[in-house]
C-alpha cells in the first residue's frame, strides 16, 4: 500500500489504498503555523489509530494547491517512513492529454481527479470536486482534459453570507427538508444548499450542450455528499476518487 496525502486550502486527506481497497481517509486541518514535526505526529497517530505500520507502505505521494506547506509535509513523511514523498507537479508522468492554454497552471488537484475517473468511467466525463473551491473539470470523449470552472466553495460562500450580515448566524450544512424556509436558519440554509445545486446542475447542462453529448458525471471532495443528492442530474459520488488517482500516479512514475 502506499501513503497517499492531498493538501487543500481547509484540509489536508490522508489515506492509505492499494490495488484492492482504501484502507482509511482521514482529514487535518490544514495550518501554515504547523511545523513538519507536529504534522509529522498527526499523520503517525492516524496510522497507528487504524492499525497501519509503516513497514507495511511502500511509499508516499503529496498532491498540494498550498505549496508554501510543501517542505513542511514533506519533512513530516520523511520523519516517519524515511523518505520523501513523491510530488505531483512539473515533470510528472499522467499520461493525461491537457488541452489548456498553459497545461503547468491547472491545479494539480483537477488532474489526479481526472486521472483516476478516466480510468473508471466512460468518457466524456464532468468531475466535480468539492472543497474549499468548488471545482468541475472536464474529460472530453478522446479522453483528453479540456477545462473546467473554478467556483466559490460551499463554505466560502455561507461564511461570507453570514460574516458580512449583521443579522445573519452562522448555521450547519444540513440538508434542508424543503426549499421554502420557514425562519432565518431554513431559508439561509435552502439557500445555500439548493443554490449550489441549482449552480451545479446548471453548469452541467451548459457543459453538455458544449460536448454535444452526454457525460457521465462524478462528484467527490469532502462536501459533495451533502449536495449531489439535491441535483437534478444523476452523479456518482467518489470519495476515494483523489486517492485512486495518486495511487495510479504513484505506480507510473515510481521508476522514476
Amino acid at each position: 500500500m502506499i501513503l497517499a496525502l492531498d493538501m487543500g486550502n481547509t484540509n489536508i486527506v490522508v489515506g492509505c489504498i492499494d490495488e484492492e481497497k482504501t484502507y482509511f481517509v482521514e482529514r487535518i486541518t490544514t495550518n501554515h503555523n504547523k511545523t513538519g514535526m507536529e504534522y509529522a505526529i498527526n499523520i503517525k497517530n492516524i496510522l497507528e489509530i487504524h492499525g497501519i505500520r509503516t513497514s507495511q507502505i511502500e511509499g508516499a505521494i503529496l498532491s498540494s494547491v498550498v505549496p508554501p506547506l510543501n517542505a513542511a509535509i514533506s519533512s513530516a513523511v520523511k520523519k516517519i517512513l524515511g523518505y520523501h514523498p513523491m510530488l505531483v507537479g512539473s515533470g510528472i508522468k499522467t499520461g493525461l492529454n491537457i488541452l489548456m492554454d498553459n497545461p503547468k497552471t491547472t491545479g494539480t488537484d483537477m488532474i489526479v481527479d481526472a486521472v483516476a475517473a478516466i480510468r473508471d468511467y466512460p468518457c466524456p466525463i464532468i468531475i466535480i470536486d468539492m472543497g474549499t473551491a468548488t471545482t468541475m473539470s472536464v474529460v472530453d470523449c478522446s479522453g483528453n482534459y479540456i477545462g473546467g470552472v473554478i467556483l466559490p466553495g460551499l463554505k466560502v460562500s455561507l461564511d461570507s453570507l453570514s460574516s458580512k450580515t449583521a443579522q445573519l448566524p452562522s448555521i450547519s450544512l444540513d440538508i434542508p427538508k424543503k426549499v421554502i424556509g420557514k425562519n432565518t436558519i431554513d431559508c439561509m440554509r435552502s439557500g445555500i444548499m439548493y443554490g449550489c445545486a441549482g449552480m451545479i446542475d446548471g453548469i452541467i447542462d451548459r457543459m453538455e450542450e458544449e460536448l454535444g453529448q452526454k457525460a457521465s458525471l462524478v462528484a467527490t471532495g469532502g462536501l459533495s455528499r451533502f449536495v449531489t443528492p439535491l441535483c437534478r442530474h444523476q452523479i456518482t459520488y467518489d470519495n476515494d476518487l483523489m486517492l485512486k488517482g495518486l495511487l495510479i500516479l504513484y505506480k507510473k512514475n515510481k521508476e522514476k
